[in-house]
This record gives structure tokens, C-alpha cells and sequence, in this order.
């Protein structure tokens, strides 16, 4: 038995260190990020958008990593998280405990449920182009418009004196 546990903390250990790994790289680009932004500035004839957007998504990127293994970690644990609400549960529930969310399959978790640190929900350009979006309302049709006037006429010829 402590084999297996040992086993478990060994790739516990080593998921943590690519995670430790991909932050460093992150803080790299941003680092990057800010080089090419301030070059940018003092230069207006140089254009450095290419290199910033090909840094963003790399960071983009390396959140979903992260996410990545940070699940793995958690069934490494013997747990999963709810899609709904983040709540830590046992790999065998079929409801989170907290919110009753059902789990459709034990071991899918969206990576975008949770956000990297002071991200924004919105989705990357590239994925922007890609989709399709469509109302979720339906539009509402406007009444047609009568001319003031014209009603002032009709209800003028209809008046008795």
C-alpha cells in the first residue's frame, strides 16, 4: 500500500513541477509583452502586434495546460470538480454535493470553468473567428409607424359638430 501512495505523490510532485514550469514561462511572455509594447510606443513606425497576439495566445495556451493538470492532480486525489460551481467531489459521485449538479461523465471537466488569474471571460481572437454567434433572443418586430398627421386627418373627418 505505501507503494501506491508513493507512486501517486511522485506524479502529484512532477504535475506540480510543469505547473511551476508553464507559470515561469508565462511570466516570461508577459515580461515580452511588455518589451514589445513599450518598444511600440517609443517607435509609432514599428509595429509590434504580431508578436504580442503570437505571445497572448502562448500564454492562452499555457492556462489551458495548467488546467490541464490540475485535473490530473485532482484524480490523482481521487476527486474531480464541478462544472457548475468548482466544488472539489469523490471520482465516484454521480451530484456534486454542494450545488446537485449532476456529472455527465466522471472525468470530463471543461478546462475553460476555471479562468486564469485576472483573465477575462472572453474567448482568444482566434477562437472569435471561429465562432458563430447567434441571438438568444429573438428579435422583436417593431409596430409600423402612422404619420401624426394623417391620424390628425382621419380623426378630424370622422368628428361631428
Amino acid at each position: 500500500m505505501p507503494i501506491f501512495q508513493d507512486q501517486k505523490g511522485k506524479n502529484i510532485s512532477n504535475f506540480q513541477k510543469m505547473i511551476d514550469e508553464k507559470k515561469n514561462t508565462i511570466r516570461k511572455y508577459y515580461d515580452e509583452i511588455g518589451h514589445l509594447y513599450y518598444g511600440q510606443y517609443k517607435d509609432v513606425n514599428v509595429d509590434m502586434t504580431k508578436d504580442i497576439n503570437a505571445r497572448c495566445e502562448s500564454i492562452s495556451n499555457l492556462y489551458i495546460e495548467i488546467e490541464d493538470l490540475n485535473v490530473k492532480i485532482l484524480r490523482e486525489r481521487g476527486l474531480k470538480k464541478c462544472a457548475v460551481c468548482g466544488t472539489e467531489n469523490n471520482l465516484s459521485n454521480a451530484f456534486c454535493f454542494k450545488c446537485g449538479a449532476r456529472f455527465d461523465d466522471a472525468d470530463a471537466v471543461p478546462a475553460d470553468v476555471i479562468a486564469p488569474p485576472n483573465a477575462s471571460a472572453t474567448p482568444s481572437r482566434q477562437d472569435t473567428k471561429q465562432t458563430k454567434i447567434e441571438p438568444a433572443v429573438t428579435p422583436v418586430t417593431a409596430e409600423p409607424v402612422i404619420d401624426a398627421s394623417a391620424t390628425a386627418e382621419v380623426t378630424d373627418e370622422g368628428k361631428e359638430e
